[in-house]
């Protein structure tokens, strides 16, 4: 149900692009705070997308990274018309057939990925320094942020832990690891690459890969977009399904000019587990703060990922903290 208000701005800013006598209908989006509706006006359909929280930087953000992606031929949805000041976009309509369905049916879940993974190596040679867009660095005051979800929503709303003097040190233990171990940010980060995030739509005659939900990307560590795609906790694949995917990736990018192996490796296990601790933070909020309780469901299987990658011996200590501290409360709970 959209308010009154804000079907009258709505309103104003589609006649101002001669769209009206249309439908529209609010669709499932992401989740942010942001509303996305798709517009049938004639023979045709958009996407509008609508925040009336940090409107103006949200928006502007995403218009001016898709405008970036497409000088860059990558497939991000056209930006047909935006209002940063009252948070409205209108973009290209790629359709609502995402990776995730397309995954879920097929026999060939390998085939469908290795699309994936080039159209990332795609994403990830673009060239970043224009003056379209300036990118922030993924730099550690970030990181600690969003590791910090896990221990304000998580620990003290889902498992009830406050004041504990061993979580505290769990926290710096943590951050010790993003901070003493040098993270290069040289490349375009997506931050949200998952099967979700990307559509199956037609140009022409041809399937392409369109990539939406751009507004929060950085400069950061190649690592991170690729284990995205590989620990995306919306869908369960098998350890040798993770592993595979990884292989192949590396082999596709390990002749690259300044690829170091042994570089990349180390990130991927430090910003695995940063991730993993973010997202049950974000999923905790989600369902305290926004009363969005499907969220809690993925956070088995968010767990599962997270002591996986826990396996690394740089996470020793903090490993012992978890299953002394967390894993039997966790399970309690979930």
């Amino acid at each position: 149900m959209i308010k009154k208000n804000r079907l009258k701005i709505i309103k104003t800013f589609l006649k101002k692009n001669y769209i009206e006598n249309y439908k529209i209908k609010e669709i499932k989006g992401d989740a942010s705070f942001r509303k996305y509706f798709r517009i049938n006006y004639k023979n045709k359909s958009y996407i509008l997308a609508s925040a009336e929280q940090e409107k103006k930087s949200n928006i502007l953000n995403y218009v001016l990274i898709n405008k970036f992606l497409s000088k860059q031929a990558i497939s991000a949805p056209k930006v047909i018309d935006y209002d940063y000041k009252n948070g409205l976009a209108l973009l290209q309509d790629f359709g609502n057939k995402t990776y995730l369905q397309l995954i879920k049916k097929s026999k060939n879940k390998f085939g469908i990925y290795q699309s994936l993974i080039k159209y990332l190596i795609k994403l990830q040679r673009i060239n970043y320094k224009t003056n379209i867009f300036r990118f922030k660095k993924y730099n550690f005051r970030i990181l600690k942020k969003e590791i910090d979800l896990f221990f304000i929503w998580y620990l003290p709303h889902i498992l009830k832990i406050k004041n504990n003097p061993k979580i505290k040190k769990l926290r710096e233990l943590l951050l010790s690891i993003l901070k003493n171990n040098f993270i290069k940010n040289n490349c375009f980060v997506h931050r949200d690459f998952h099967v979700s995030n990307m559509m199956e739509y037609k140009k022409g005659s041809k399937n392409n890969i369109g990539i939406i939900d751009t507004q929060d990307a950085l400069i950061g560590s190649r690592a991170y977009d690729i284990l995205s795609l590989i620990d995306d906790v919306r869908i369960k694949t098998s350890p040798e399904l993770k592993e595979k995917l990884l292989n192949y990736y590396l082999l596709l990018v390990k002749k690259e000019k300044h690829f170091n192996m042994q570089q990349f490796k180390k990130e991927f296990s430090i910003l695995s587990v940063q991730r993993a601790m973010k997202i049950i933070g974000i999923f905790s909020r989600l369902f305290k703060r926004d009363k969005k309780s499907r969220y809690l469901k993925l956070i088995p299987y968010t767990w599962t990922i997270l002591n996986k990658r826990l396996e690394d011996p740089i996470f020793n200590d903090v490993r012992i903290i978890i299953n002394r501290q967390i894993k039997l409360r966790s399970k309690n709970v979930n």
